[in-house]
């Protein structure tokens, strides 16, 4: 559930006009594609990169070969693979090498948790030593010291509900306290000579504010101002004097702001018409990044950071570039690369030779990826006029003389976005058949600050709506099972799931829900402590359970309203979720059995909110296929 997100977006928008006049073409392409099982598809692998070690010539890696997580490092000159961690019941995450050295951190919490601690471990001893040994404490590697001899790290441990930036030398792993959070900041940065560091404060889910404390003089400035901006910071230059932000003051769409420490001037650095989202400089400010959110789709520039020159950045078909660490000597970059039809691949390209190199295979040998389908960007009309976007994953195999059910696809939030990229999931029910709209309902991110705040305690209204008027639009297309459309959400999406089948109850016919919100007056109350610095922005989207708002919570909860449910239900919780709470989804599926409806409920003892284990993921998605294909899809007649 339900963090506002940084706002995110993507390409090649093709107007649901367009669509429908392309119907009889794509209709004549239709075939009957191999269809694979789920655990083939769960052999395809999930992989993400840490960072170079020390001489360049092998990468930090996680990845998920093992059926959870585990840190290997990958040959950069013949791509073989090494396991550096076995552990068969916790997911280990790579962080990086420590530097100068062959040893490694990683990270992982418990079970779910999400009390995340970091540990550090040599390739030749299999002990790992808990940096964090704090109880109760949740902790994020937060960079590296200039000349590399400490560690930062971002923990709860003084105060549950607030984060503190502490200095482990390296020699030592001795924690200091470098900035202490006692007013409910979110530190986001540390300048390189330590001096300065940069925070934000949530106002709402619309507005924040930017500081910068003087660790000197021991004084905070405000940057932002009192208009309605997010605005957050993204980079320090090395003599301290310039810092970069970004910020969406006076513009629908966040841009990059270049501010001088020294003299207070703020100046437009860059913009463009999608959300610009990141920005990072290499180790010596030779090259400079710049991430663009273009309608659910990364676009990444590289520029000459002297000059401000741009580089021709390296040409990957279809490419998403989700990620890019450029090395510390800065003549190698690794890029993170995904796609709707291939799980995400590593990639190093030299500067020097321009030789890009792909690192990862991931997409498992035994699936054509001809077999699988690339998402695409429509739009539809919702019930107000309103244009929604969506990404849509249309069945190879679906044609008016062979219609296909459909289900419309939520995402979590609120404030979330549904992007190009690749998901087991989803291609494994499209494979089989199902046609999935992954709706960006109004209150998305990434479509501009006006479209972001139209859900504004508006929960369960317009932007359910907007999913009900997505199915309307498959409807439409003539080779849909209009009659066969389910809707399927996971954390705020599958609290949208759950409205759906009680405030809509005639529009859909069955409904996945994934660990969604059921009691917003509890879930409200029940939030984590570590989120109290956005607790305030979180009741100002949603509202205040101990107000008058509390009338409005209880009358969208649909815990409250299960009764209404008369339509199949599946639904999916982690024991340990701490977001969303078990308790949640027992009482729903009590509620709706009382109904006499059906309805499924599987629980995992050892996963919190969402599954990364590949047999729970396994299981997800064959007990989802079987509900739809028993409840959902329609069945042929029998003679």
């Amino acid at each position: 559930m339900m963090m506002v997100q940084s706002k995110s977006v993507l390409a090649v928008v093709v107007m649901a006009g367009l669509l429908g006049s392309c119907n009889k073409k794509e209709e004549d392409k239709s075939r009957i594609p191999k269809q694979y099982t789920i655990e083939q598809l769960a052999s395809n692998l999930s992989v993400s990169a840490a960072g170079f070690s020390a001489d360049e010539s092998k990468v930090l890696v996680s990845n998920n070969s093992s059926g959870i997580f585990n840190v290997y490092e990958l040959n950069v000159a013949d791509t073989t693979s090494k396991e550096l961690t076995s552990s068969k019941k916790e997911s280990f995450f790579a962080v990086d090498y420590l530097p100068k050295s062959d040893n490694y951190i990683y990270s992982a919490d418990q079970g779910g948790d999400e009390n995340a601690h970091l540990y550090l471990r040599s390739k030749t001893d299999s002990t790992a030593k808990d940096l964090t040994p704090w109880p109760k404490s949740a902790n994020n590697f937060a960079g590296w010291s200039d000349d590399k001899k400490a560690m930062y790290v971002s923990s709860n441990k003084r105060d549950p509900k607030f984060f503190d930036i502490w200095k482990l030398e390296t020699a030592s792993w001795k924690p200091t306290l470098l900035f202490e959070n006692k007013d409910g900041y979110t530190p986001s940065g540390v300048s390189k000579s330590e001096r300065y560091v940069a925070l934000t404060k949530e106002i709402t889910s619309d507005k924040n504010d930017l500081y910068l404390y003087d660790r000197t003089s021991k004084t905070t400035k405000r940057l932002s101002n009192d208009n309605e901006a997010i605005w957050f910071p993204l980079a320090f230059e090395k003599n301290d004097s310039i810092m970069y932000y970004a910020t969406s003051d006076g513009s629908e769409f966040t841009y990059i702001t270049k501010y001088n420490i020294n003299s207070g001037k703020a100046e437009k650095y860059f913009e463009d018409k999608w959300d610009v989202v990141n920005m990072s400089l290499s180790e010596n400010e030779k090259y400079h990044t710049i991430f663009i959110n273009d309608d659910g789709k990364n676009k990444v520039l590289l520029f000459d950071h002297a000059s401000g020159k741009a580089i021709n950045f390296p040409d990957i078909k279809d490419a998403d570039v989700l990620n890019v660490i450029i090395s510390p000597t800065e003549r190698n970059m690794l890029l993170t690369v995904g796609s709707s039809t291939s799980p995400t691949n590593l990639y190093t390209y030299n500067f020097e030779k321009k030789e890009l190199k792909q690192l990862t295979s991931t997409l498992n040998k035994a699936i054509d990826e001809n077999d699988l389908v690339k998402a695409e960007v429509v739009r539809f009309k919702s019930f107000d006029g309103k244009e929604i976007p969506a990404i849509y994953y249309k069945p190879l195999q679906a044609s008016k003389d062979s219609k296909t059910p459909a289900l419309v696809w939520v995402h979590g939030g609120p404030g979330g976005q549904s992007r190009v990229g690749f998901s087991n999931s989803i291609q494994y029910l499209v494979n089989h058949g199902y046609a999935v709209l992954a709706v960006n309902n109004r209150g998305s991110s990434g479509y501009g600050k006006t479209f972001y705040k139209m859900d504004n305690k508006d929960h369960s209204n317009g932007d359910l709506k907007d999913c009900v008027w997505g199915k309307k639009w498959l409807a439409e297309q003539n080779y849909i099972d209009s009659s066969a459309i389910g809707i399927y959400g996971g954390s705020y999406g599958g609290c949208m799931v759950l409205a759906a089948l009680a405030f809509q109850p005639d529009e859909f016919k069955v409904g996945v829900d994934l660990f969604g919100v059921a009691n917003w007056l509890r879930t409200l109350r029940s939030i984590p402590p570590y989120w109290e610095a956005a607790r305030k922005a979180l009741y100002d989207e949603l509202g205040d359970p101990s107000t008058a708002d509390s009338v409005r919570l209880k009358s969208i909860s649909p815990l409250f309203n299960y009764e209404k449910i008369k339509k199949p239900l599946i639904v999916f919780q982690g024991a340990n979720d701490v977001r969303v709470l078990k308790v949640e989804s027992d009482e729903i599926v009590a509620g709706v059995k009382k109904n006499g409806i059906p309805v499924e409920y599987v629980v995992y003892r050892d996963e919190g909110h969402g599954f990364v284990k590949k047999e729970n993921q396994i299981t997800t998605s064959k007990k989802t296929l079987a509900f739809l294909d028993k409840y959902l899809k329609t069945q042929p007649e029998t003679k």
